[in-house]
């Protein structure tokens, strides 16, 4: 199949960039589309040119690495990863635009390649559990419900790519950092610090330059893990609950 693709070159974090417009006609409808573009890059080297430079590692969509903006859409047209959609999703002659994730907690290091360590320090500011539980047999002996097990599980399984963020109309966070504040406030061993985690998680969230949620819920419609929006109305309860204490404490002289 032939495809023309156009793909955002950007040199580096201070360069301006743009679009380039490159033709590929040895496609495979069964190519994922991180293979298309590798088949690209190749072609580019024979000739001469520097490849495209894009984020992958697994190939498996797990990792979340493979963030790219294809024809408006956050992986694309499906609700997956990038690396697990194939070009039979695409029609033979069709244009594709490919871009980065675009927003300012996410600056872009070289053409589709943007640099996501905001996640990591808001995962780092807060996103651990202190409790001992020895080894797994021992976790294991303590005694959660399925639904709560269930619900901590599907928040758990958000792999921090960043598409939520991508497509937010405001660039906001909140669903990812809601799954990771969810993960552990569920769960009995991350009760003692969920105060103290939901606060330092929005704290640095903010801090980051992440935009407000206003309900739009595109964020879980683009999720390739179907992460829910109820886990940012668990988020806020955790949150106002964690400031309504240390307010009362406050208040209370701190007896």
């Amino acid at each position: 199949m032939k495809v023309t693709l156009k793909i955002w070159r950007q040199k580096n974090t201070s360069d301006k960039g743009g679009f380039k417009t490159y033709q590929l006609d040895h496609a495979s409808p069964d190519m994922s589309f991180l293979e298309m573009l590798d088949v690209l890059n190749t072609d580019l080297i024979k000739k001469g040119e520097e490849p495209v430079h894009f984020d992958h590692d697994c190939r498996e969509g797990i990792c979340g690495m493979c963030s790219l903006y294809i024809n408006g859409r956050p992986h694309g047209p499906l609700q997956t990863t990038t690396c697990q959609l194939h070009m039979r999703s695409f029609k033979d002659g069709e244009t594709i635009t490919i871009e980065p994730w675009r927003a300012k907690s996410f600056p872009v290091i070289k053409d589709l390649v943007v640099d996501r360590t905001a996640f990591d320090r808001i995962q780092q500011a807060g996103g651990y559990v202190s409790v001992n539980t020895g080894g797994v047999p021992d976790a294991n002996e303590i005694p959660i419900p399925k639904k709560i097990a269930d619900e901590a599980f599907d928040a758990a399984t958000c792999i921090g790519c960043g598409a939520c963020v991508a497509a937010c109309k405001n660039a906001s966070a909140m669903l990812f950092v809601s799954a990771k504040v969810s993960q552990f406030a569920l769960l009995p061993q991350g009760k003692p610090e969920r105060k103290e985690r939901v606060e330092r998680m929005v704290a640095q969230m903010d801090a980051e330059g992440f935009g407000s949620c206003t309900n739009t819920k595109a964020c879980e419609a683009e999720c390739p893990k179907g992460i829910s929006v109820t886990n940012i109305a668990r988020m806020n309860r955790e949150y106002y609950s964690s400031m309504a204490s240390s307010y009362e404490w406050q208040v209370g002289g701190g007896e």
